[in-house]
């Protein structure tokens, strides 16, 4: 019982830490550090895998970095096999006592770079710290001092706190690319790292967001709307098809010159390379719901408050208070 206290409380502890600063130090070249934000099952790992093999083919020099403890980043572009994270690699070696060298982390597949950094196993420490300390591993491995036109950073999209929200808060990028489709959820994951970027803006930040991906796009028109109301362009609108979805479910990539798909993905990587980054204006909650039909999200609810009888399933007896107030002398 006292070990599982003392685990409790360590993990306490660890949560409470405010996040320490990465280095920050400037590429050596002009490259392109975007990350890319959305809501978890939106997309964001199919986008990015797509998107770097289509830049590759077109002879930019990409490096993509999954940042999602899922580690479904490089299992997309490997079509399924996962590779060694930097977290568990270098716990691993460090348990040996040796080294993490370049090739124990990042693997090639048609001239695109990949390593995934990794996380905790569910209830055993921070995501974000684990990020935090990935990132701490990759300035040792020479960071700054690598030769790419675009580094690619897929990003945890539903928690933009802690380590997840390094590049924001730390200007560890240039651009923002959030991914998007039209639903609620996902609209208001993509809010929510707008407001992030609005707010390190007003601190002296200078991340800004390129635009938004629209993903299995229905065409009602809500992640349209959704741009144009916090004014960022539309970068790309990749169908609700289901060729895509049955290749994306089996690991294909589909992103290929010559392909079915591969007008989305030229498009995609032309608007990246171009749209600047800019400040966002986020949409309040109400804001946001007004971009849907009043069926859709349930406007016509009433708030009731609840009382202290319905809390307790009978009526409530009043106490008398003990308290002893003297009178004033």
């Amino acid at each position: 019982m006292a070990l599982k206290l003392r685990a409790e409380a360590a993990l306490e502890a660890e949560a409470a830490l405010e996040a320490e600063a990465a280095p920050a130090a400037a590429p050596t070249k002009a490259t392109q550090i975007i990350a890319i934000y959305g809501k978890g099952g939106i997309g964001k790992s199919f986008t990015l895998a797509n998107l770097s093999y289509m830049m590759a083919q077109q002879g930019k020099k990409v490096l993509l970095i999954g940042c999602d403890p899922k580690s479904d980043t490089t299992s997309l572009l490997f079509g399924g096999k996962a590779c060694p994270t930097i977290l568990e690699t270098s716990s691993r070696k460090k348990l040996a006592g040796a080294q993490v060298e370049i090739g124990d982390v990042c693997f090639k597949r048609d001239g695109v770079f990949a390593m995934e950094l990794g996380g905790p196993e569910v209830g055993r420490g921070c995501g974000g710290r684990g990020i935090i300390h990935g990132f701490e591993l990759l300035e040792k491995l020479g960071f700054h001092e690598w030769d790419f036109d675009y580094v690619l950073l897929d990003f945890l999209g539903d928690v933009v706190c802690g380590g997840f929200g390094l590049p924001i808060a730390r200007d560890m990028c240039q651009k923002v690319i959030v991914v998007g489709s039209n639903d609620l959820q996902s609209l208001y994951v993509a809010n929510n790292v707008c407001s992030a970027v609005d707010y390190f803006r007003r601190l002296g930040g200078n991340v800004g967001v390129a635009g938004l991906v629209i993903n299995k796009d229905d065409h009602t028109g809500e992640a349209q709307a959704f741009a144009k109301s916090v004014g960022i362009p539309v970068l790309a609108s990749i169908p609700a098809d289901d060729d895509i979805r049955r290749k994306s479910a089996s690991y294909e990539i589909i992103g290929r010159p010559g392909g079915q798909w591969a007008s989305v993905f030229e498009e995609l990587a032309r608007n990246i390379a171009e749209a600047p980054p800019v400040r966002p204006s986020p949409l309040t909650q109400d804001g946001l719901l007004e971009l849907f039909s009043g069926d859709a999200v349930g406007r016509g609810v009433v708030l009731q408050s609840a009382s202290a009888t319905d809390m307790m399933g009978a009526a409530r007896l009043e106490k008398k208070s003990l308290e002893i107030i003297y009178d004033a002398v």
